[in-house]
C-alpha cells in the first residue's frame, strides 16, 4: 500500500508487533464450548485446540510473576476472574477494561471460568503490552478497573446517518476524557497523549481521528468486518497499519460492521531489556529482578490454589488495598 500518510500495513494471524510507549498487543479469540459443573468445558479440550488454556480445569493463565511494565486487557467476549499477590481480587467481563501497572512485581492470574451450561462461552480480549518509564518500574505494583459503564462513548452521524462509535479507553477523543489511568502509568499524563478507541463502525459509517503530535506512535488494527477504506485505500480486515501522526486520518466502514482498535502515544525513550514477562532497562537489572523474584516471589501468594475462581453466580466487582476496598459497577 503506497500512501504518504500510511507507513506500513501487515497482516496480523495473533500477536501485534507495536513500538515505543507500547511493547505489543495479543488478540486473543477462544470458542470455548459449553461450561461444566467446575466451569471448566463440557468437551474435554484435544491437543492445543485452545491459545488461553494453561489450567487444570478452567481455562486461563495460572499464577505467574510481571515487573517492569503494565497491562491493559480489553474483554469483547467472555468473563475473567483475577487474584494477585497484593491480596486484590475481581471478576470482570465482556466491554470491561483491567489495566495493571506491575511496577517493581507482582503476581496474578486470569482465568476464564465457562459460566454458561447451556450455550457456548466464546473468549475474546486484547491485552496490550505497554511499558513504563524508569521510575515507574519502580513503584508498586496497582491496577485499575474501567468498567464498561463507566468508559465514555463519543457516538458521531455521518450525513446519511449511519453511526461511529469511538470507546474512549485512554486519552482523550476530541473533547472527550478518558476514565483517569493508575497513578504511576506512562498514560496517566496528558502530555504523553496516549490515546486507545476502540472504534465499531456501522456499515460504511464514516470517523476522522484527530492529529496528534509529529513524535507520537500511532496505530490502526482492523480486527473484524469485510473491508476498511484508511485514507481512500482499501485495508483487509486483520491487518495492522502503522500511520503518520500528526495529520487527521479519516476512515470509512464497508457493507458490513467494522472494529478497529486504535493505539498511541509518545514514546518514553528509555532502553528496553525484556526476558519472559519482565522488562527493564538493562540485561542488569533483568538479572537482579529475576533473582529478586526467586528470593521473594514479589510477596506471598494469598489463594488456596494457583488458579482459583469465583463461583458461577458472582457478579462482576473488584477489591483494591488487599480487600479492604470493594466495588461493583452497579455501585460507582
Amino acid at each position: 500500500m503506497q500512501h504518504p500518510l500510511i507507513y506500513s500495513v501487515v497482516p496480523v494471524t495473533f500477536r501485534l508487533d507495536l513500538k515505543d510507549p507500547f511493547i505489543f498487543c495479543a488478540h486473543h479469540l477462544d470458542h470455548f464450548p459449553a461450561g461444566n459443573a467446575q466451569l471448566g468445558p463440557q468437551t474435554p479440550p484435544q491437543n492445543k485446540e485452545y491459545n488461553m488454556y494453561y489450567g487444570n480445569v478452567v481455562p486461563g493463565f495460572p499464577e505467574h510473576p510481571h515487573t517492569g511494565f503494565e497491562t491493559i486487557t480489553l474483554v469483547e467476549q467472555g468473563v475473567v476472574d483475577h487474584f494477585d499477590s497484593l491480596g486484590n481480587a475481581g471478576r470482570y467481563a465482556a466491554g470491561d477494561v483491567q489495566w495493571l501497572t506491575t511496577g517493581n512485581g507482582v503476581e496474578h492470574c486470569e482465568m476464564f471460568p465457562l459460566v454458561h451450561e447451556d450455550q457456548a462461552n466464546p473468549m475474546e480480549l486484547f491485552q496490550i503490552w505497554f511499558n513504563s518509564s524508569p521510575e515507574q518500574k519502580q513503584q508498586p505494583a496497582d491496577y485499575k478497573m474501567l468498567w464498561r459503564e463507566q468508559i465514555p462513548h463519543v457516538i458521531e452521524a455521518n450525513a446519511a446517518g449511519q453511526k461511529a462509535d469511538i470507546r474512549v479507553i485512554s486519552g482523550q477523543f476530541k473533547e472527550t476524557d478518558a476514565l483517569p489511568r493508575p497513578p504511576h502509568s506512562w498514560a496517566a499524563p496528558a502530555e504523553n497523549k496516549v490515546n486507545i478507541y476502540l472504534i465499531t463502525l456501522a456499515p460504511e459509517a464514516e470517523v476522522t481521528i484527530p492529529a496528534t503530535s509529529a513524535s507520537s506512535t500511532r496505530f490502526c488494527y482492523f480486527y473484524q468486518g469485510k473491508s476498511l477504506e484508511l485514507e481512500g485505500q482499501q485495508m483487509d480486515v486483520k491487518h495492522l497499519a502503522e500511520l503518520k501522526p500528526d495529520v487527521e486520518i479519516h476512515l470509512k466502514g464497508g457493507l458490513l460492521e467494522s472494529r478497529i482498535l486504535w493505539l498511541e502515544g509518545e514514546p518514553i525513550g528509555a532502553p528496553v531489556a525484556m526476558r519472559g514477562p519482565f522488562v527493564l532497562n538493562s540485561e542488569d537489572e533483568l538479572n537482579a529482578a529475576f533473582k529478586r523474584y526467586r528470593d521473594t516471589h514479589f510477596g506471598e501468594w494469598p489463594w488456596p490454589s494457583p488458579a482459583p475462581v469465583f463461583e458461577r453466580k458472582q457478579p462482576r466487582f473488584a477489591t483494591y488495598q488487599g480487600g479492604e476496598h470493594k466495588e461493583y459497577p452497579e455501585q460507582l
